[in-house]
């Protein structure tokens, strides 16, 4: 798709402001998280600040909730946050820290879905300075890759304007103030698959009569590190976790079967779809050679698509970045091994998406990290029950960063964000 800017005598400063409202609400979120498909108060928090504003609001997915501004002729651009928690005890000691046991906002979509309320707000009370459509996306259940269809399956598709682009963030363990883009790959696909293989089972001092499940499903083990070692090419990247196995329950009996929990990852689909043949073809050719009395069986669940940038639209918004915060700020990222569901909605849409990555390590903690060799194992990753972004710049870039790519699409001809 060819992009041209509809350019309007609009300027986009004052973002300094939303803070105010932005950073308590971001607190009230983290202290209440909710899982994926059951954010219900966060849900309708979202609803009630995007109809105060103007925007016509509709629920899709259960949870999910889409604001559309329309504001004239001009190009759609759909922004999408994603909002759901984690089940994980959150040991951060912060004064906002969850009031919910067992569950922790662990990945900072809670940030997201502020910082893209922060952008609808701006948009919605500085229209003068574009022209076009946002439809502001707040999408449920993006830790099971569950939310993006199930909104899809609601009918958002048909239910929302023709978007012409859909963009989205992730608040990462790097250095706050800075923000990382990449055209084509950036985040992996992702699949796990659950194996069944079949034994006969034997009394433990009887070991002849049985088809031993166990020592099955260790041969397939070992046999799986081919797939990455000596199935694919030095140069591709490809990662096979077997995450689980789970055989039997006492000593002295052989089980009659072997359960396996494989996690794969990578950056292109004809490596996705090889990777799953030699899995297959590796664990049925162990199951011959034991005599396995049955086929295995074999369960993809959880599965993620690939994340790969539109490399146009990622320029467009790479130059508003750099106009908005400056070149030593922007930075191009490496592909990141986590997977996302995102790219389903624009998939649907059959248009060009952009998804960036924004810091959120006070920038003096991040540099003496990195230059200690240390960044891996003192900053907190994502998931992890430390893991607590710097709430300043954090959400501030994060606002600005919604704001200046939209504007890359819809104007004004600098998409630059003033802070």
């Amino acid at each position: 798709m060819e992009f041209s800017r509809h350019v309007t005598d609009g300027s986009a400063d004052g973002i300094e402001q939303e803070l105010s409202w932005q950073i308590p609400l971001y607190e009230q979120l983290h202290r209440h998280p909710e899982l994926g498909l059951a954010e219900h108060e966060t849900s309708a928090a979202i609803a009630a600040k995007l109809a105060g504003w103007g925007f016509d609001v509709r629920h899709f997915g259960g949870t999910g909730v889409v604001g559309v501004l329309a504001n004239g002729a001009g190009p759609g651009v759909l922004a999408r946050a994603d909002m759901d928690a984690l089940p994980v005890t959150e040991a951060t000691g912060a004064d906002y820290a969850s009031a919910v046991p067992g569950v922790m906002h662990a990945c900072a979509h809670d940030m997201h879905t502020v910082a893209l309320l922060g952008a609808a707000k701006y948009l919605a009370e500085h229209r003068e300075g574009w022209d076009g459509t946002y439809i502001a996306l707040f999408q449920p259940a993006e830790e099971t890759a569950a939310g993006s269809q199930a909104m899809l399956d609601d009918g958002l598709a048909a239910g929302v304007p023709q978007p012409d682009v859909a963009l989205a963030q992730h608040v990462m363990p790097t250095e706050a103030g800075t923000v990382g883009t990449t055209p084509g790959p950036i985040l992996s696909a992702g699949d796990s698959v659950r194996i069944t293989v079949h034994g006969r089972g034997a009394h433990g001092s009887m070991p002849h009569k049985s088809v031993d499940p166990v020592v099955l499903a260790a041969s397939i083990v070992l046999r799986l590190q081919t797939v990455v070692s000596r199935e694919t090419a030095p140069g591709e990247f490809a990662v096979l976790t077997v995450g689980s196995v789970q055989a039997g329950a006492t000593a002295n009996i052989i089980p009659d079967r072997a359960e396996l929990l494989l996690n794969l990852r990578n950056y292109d689909l004809g490596l996705r779809a090889r990777m799953i043949d030699g899995i297959e073809r590796i664990v049925r050719g162990e199951c011959a050679a034991a005599g396995s009395p049955q086929e295995p069986d074999f369960e993809y669940y959880d599965q993620y698509p690939l994340t790969s940038n539109d490399p146009e639209a990622n320029a467009w918004v790479t130059a508003a970045f750099t106009r908005t915060f400056g070149a030593d700020a922007v930075y191009r990222t490496s592909p990141q091994t986590a997977s996302e569901d995102f790219s389903r909605i624009p998939d649907a849409f059959r248009i060009p998406y952009v998804y960036w990555v924004v810091g959120s390590v006070p920038p003096d903690v991040y540099r003496r990290a990195v230059d200690n060799g240390t960044a891996d194992t003192d900053i907190p990753a994502n998931h992890s029950p430390f893991f607590l972004p710097a709430v300043d710049p954090t959400l501030r870039t994060a606002t600005q960063a919604q704001v200046a790519a939209a504007l890359a699409f819809f104007g004004p001809e600098a998409g630059e964000v003033q802070a």
